[in-house]
């Protein structure tokens, strides 16, 4: 598998800046282990959203609001599915809840 060297190298600094207590080599380790908890937390969530029967487009809440949707109201999860954490450098697992499109609206713009 060939990974995008600069990616990583900019989120390796990306890592360092955040934290002033961190070293250098600790960022670069979490940015290795960022960018291959991706491939792992890609395929736990088509296995999750293949057993919950889903076939829309689906991503989470703070996913949606980056692409400029926002949830609707009182519209629940339709899967959820344990994730990965590897900026954290623990290999730290979360809880991600997963809404689809048709629960989703744009969010209008301010005028």
């Amino acid at each position: 598998m060939k990974y995008d060297l600069a990616k990583i190298m900019s989120r390796a600094w990306r890592i360092y800046r955040k934290d002033a207590n961190l070293g250098f080599s600790e960022a670069l380790h979490r940015a290795w282990l960022s960018v291959k908890a991706e491939v792992v937390n890609q395929k736990r969530i088509e296995q999750s959203k293949q057993q919950a029967g889903i076939t829309e487009d689906t991503n989470t809440w703070a996913g949606w609001k980056k692409l400029g949707y926002e949830v609707v109201h009182g519209s629940k999860a339709l899967f959820g599915c344990d994730l990965i954490w590897g900026s954290r450098g623990d290999g730290a697992v979360y809880k991600a809840r997963f809404f689809g499109r048709s629960q989703v609206e744009l969010i209008p713009e301010n005028t």
